[in-house]
């Protein structure tokens, strides 16, 4: 490594160029000091994968070769500064689709050898936990985090960086999953969670009373949400005339009603002086309406994240590399894609 470049523990100056490209955003973030995001951008392939109704992998991977050059070079070109101020490269390692994964990886990895500085495999999952850090670094430990997406939902005990405790998860269908599938029933389009937020906003949520399975046990904080579509489905069929939008608002106040009891109840069970939020479906309205509302009544601290730093972004991947640096160092450049990586949890 050259002389000018920082080899000691990461500080408030050091600058981490931040790529994902896990599934179907290709996005480059430059972040200063694990949390002062300097530039963030994003280019969405919604509008590519909306006619199958999902993300199709070959078609994700192949729209990613395309972009990631032009985001990256508009990531540092918004950010004002020039290639050689940046001192390290954080690019999500895992989880995520193969295909995807490898693209950014390789592009991380060249980027770190040319320039010089170190490489880090960021987890996917993890940096959803650091999203709440860009936008308030004050934040307290222990909090508690609802990491809800098209593919988790779980509940994470954040007792300090990096160390996690999971506390509850899906059996099943993740919650964003369950929105896809509803929303595609429904023909509503595609992606399902913002669909179903919308459509929902002319329903009424007390029209019909979907199941909210695995809720009356106390001690049980894992979530299941296969039933609840599939009682949606028999609903409707059942049903033929029955209005879309109360259809949309019931499932979603359904979903909602799960997750938020349950977060009140990990809030409780670990004496959590707050409760975050993260993942895709962090940005439904209702969602973070009711989170809100309902740490109000408990007397903790509900912290939302915006929407664009719940849904996936490479801001996050650079600040959670920042803290990975800081405690384990650089990734060996050897290491590769990890498309079913987990999360680091507490033994």
């Amino acid at each position: 490594m050259s002389a000018d470049r920082p080899t000691s523990t990461p500080d408030e100056s050091t600058v981490v160029l931040g790529i994902e490209t896990s599934c179907d955003e290709t996005a480059a973030a430059i972040v200063m000091g694990g949390n002062d995001v300097v530039s963030s951008v994003v280019s969405s392939q919604i509008e590519i994968h909306a006619d199958f109704g999902g993300v199709v992998p070959e078609i994700a991977s192949r729209a990613h070769l395309e972009a990631l050059n032009p985001v990256i070079a508009r990531a540092i070109v918004e950010a004002g500064i020039d290639e050689q101020r940046i001192d390290a490269v954080a690019c999500t390692h895992g989880p995520g689709l193969i295909g995807a994964l490898l693209v950014g990886v390789s592009a991380a990895k060249s980027l770190a050898l040319a320039w010089d500085v170190p490489y880090v495999g960021v987890n996917h999952l993890e940096a959803h936990l650091y999203s709440a850090f860009l936008e308030d670094p004050t934040l307290e430990f222990p909090m508690v985090v609802l990491l809800v997406s098209g593919g988790h939902t779980m509940l994470i005990e954040m007792q300090d960086h990096g160390r996690y405790r999971l506390l509850g998860q899906t059996i099943d269908d993740a919650a964003g999953e369950a929105f896809d599938k509803v929303a595609r029933f429904l023909d509503l389009g595609y992606p399902g969670g913002p669909a179903i937020d919308a459509e929902a906003l002319n329903g009424d949520p007390d029209a019909i009373r979907f199941p909210r399975a695995l809720s009356d046990d106390p001690d049980n904080l894992d979530f299941s949400f296969s039933g609840l579509k599939t009682a949606v489905m028999n609903y409707v069929r059942k049903h033929p005339d029955v209005s879309s939008a109360d259809v949309a608002a019931s499932f979603q106040m359904a979903v909602v009603d799960v997750l938020v009891t349950k977060a009140r109840r990990a809030a409780q069970v670990t004496g959590a002086k707050g409760i975050v939020l993260g993942g895709g479906v962090a940005a439904n309205s209702l969602l973070r309406e009711e989170l809100l509302g309902a740490c109000a009544k408990d007397g903790v601290r509900g912290f939302l994240p915006s929407r664009s730093m719940c849904t996936d972004n490479a801001a996050m991947i650079a600040a959670a590399g920042w803290y990975r640096l800081a405690s384990d160092g650089p990734t060996d450049l050897a290491d590769g894609a990890h498309p079913n990586l987990k999360l680091p949890l507490l033994s």
